[in-house]
């Protein structure tokens, strides 16, 4: 999977508030994402963030082309 600053991703596990949807933040060697639910930042390591998404759930290049 490609991952993109602005995608909304759906994590296998809830965050301890319930929410299971984050926005990246930022790509790289490590990944910053946001809960939807709390707006809470958590920086996670690109093998453990890749092995906890299940979905993409907004692509922030499908909101590009609606913006016209």
């Amino acid at each position: 999977m490609n991952f993109t600053v602005g995608d909304r991703v759906q994590m296998k596990k809830p965050h301890p508030c319930g929410g299971y949807e984050w926005d990246i933040l930022r790509t790289g060697i490590d990944f910053r994402i946001r809960c939807v639910k709390c707006q809470h930042l958590v920086m996670l390591s690109r093998p453990k963030f890749e092995k906890g998404v299940k979905k993409i759930v907004q692509s922030a290049k499908t909101e590009e082309k609606l913006e016209f």
